[in-house]
C-alpha cells in the first residue's frame, strides 16, 4: 500500500465495526490523508479533492512496486478462501476514484472456481450500484480477506467483471440456507495475490467460534455441580463466588 500512494492519490477509507459501515473520502499523499467535505454521491469523481496537497519528495516519485505472488490459488489459499464469511472488494473509475465495499454472506459464499478465478453471488444490497459502474468503466479490482482470530490477511489483485445473463452461474454461487436475493455473480480474475504479516492485527471472534467453547464451559459446569451433588453439597452456595 505504501508503494501505491505515491504522490497525491485520491482514496477512501472504511470503518466497519462497530455497525454501521462509515466511509471516508479523501486524497491521499505519502503521509497525508486530507478529507473531501462533500457528500457521498459528489465525492465519487477525484475532481473534489482538489485541495493543495505539498509537492511529492523524490522518494514518493518512484515507481511503485509491483505486487509480489502468483496468479495461481494454492490449495492452501482455497481453503483460507472458504471459511470466509466476508471479505473487501476495492474498484475505481475510469478516472481513479476509488471505492470499497464490504461484502458478507454465508461462510464459503466466496468461491475458487479454478486456479485464477473466484466468484460470488452478488446479494441485494444498498442499491448504490457504485462497484458495479466502476467495473463498467474499469476492471481493475482487488479483494482483502483478513481471519480476525488466527491474524492472517490475503491480498489478491485482478479484474472483475459482472454477470447477469447466466442464471445457471448465479444458481451455483448461490446459497441455498441463505435468506438474501441474489442479483448477479461477480468473477473474478486472480493476476497475483499475497499473504501479509500477522503483525497489528487485534483477534475478534464470532458468535459461531465463541458459542461451542461457552457451550463446552456450562457442560463442565453442569458435571462438576453433579459431583458436588453426589458428596452432599450444595453447588447454589458457589452462584455469587467473584461476584
Amino acid at each position: 500500500m505504501r508503494a501505491d500512494l505515491r504522490g497525491a492519490r485520491a482514496v477512501g477509507l472504511m470503518g466497519l465495526p462497530p455497525q454501521p459501515p462509515c466511509r471516508v473520502y479523501g486524497c491521499r499523499t505519502f503521509d497525508r490523508f486530507t478529507l473531501c467535505r462533500r457528500r457521498f454521491r459528489s465525492i465519487l469523481s477525484p475532481r473534489f479533492c482538489a485541495e493543495p496537497q505539498p509537492p511529492p519528495t523524490a522518494e514518493e516519485k518512484k515507481s511503485p512496486m509491483e505486487p509480489r505472488g502468483t496468479p495461481r490459488l494454492t490449495q492452501d489459499l482455497a481453503q483460507f478462501i472458504a471459511e470466509r464469511d466476508h471479505f473487501y472488494f476495492a474498484s475505481a473509475s475510469a478516472t481513479g476514484a476509488p471505492y470499497l465495499q464490504h461484502r458478507g454472506g454465508p461462510r464459503g459464499f466466496l468461491k475458487v472456481l479454478s486456479e485464477s478465478e473466484l466468484g460470488y453471488a452478488d446479494f441485494g444490497g444498498n442499491q448504490q450500484y457504485v462497484t458495479l459502474g466502476n467495473l463498467e468503466e474499469n476492471p481493475a479490482a482487488f479483494i482483502f480477506l483478513i481471519d480476525y482470530v488466527n491474524r492472517r490477511r490475503i491480498k489478491l489483485w485482478g479484474e472483475a467483471r459482472a454477470v447477469e445473463t447466466d442464471p445457471a452461474l448465479t444458481r451455483s454461487l448461490a446459497h441455498p440456507s441463505y435468506r438474501a436475493r441474489v442479483e448477479r455473480a461477480i468473477l473474478f480474475k486472480v493476476a497475483r495475490w499475497d499473504e501479509n504479516c500477522s503483525a497489528h492485527i487485534t483477534p475478534r471472534y464470532s458468535p459461531d467460534v465463541l458459542e461451542p467453547a461457552f457451550d463446552r464451559l456450562q457442560n463442565r459446569i453442569k458435571a462438576l455441580e453433579a459431583q458436588v451433588r453426589e458428596l452432599g453439597g450444595d453447588p447454589g452456595e458457589f452462584d455469587h463466588v467473584g461476584e
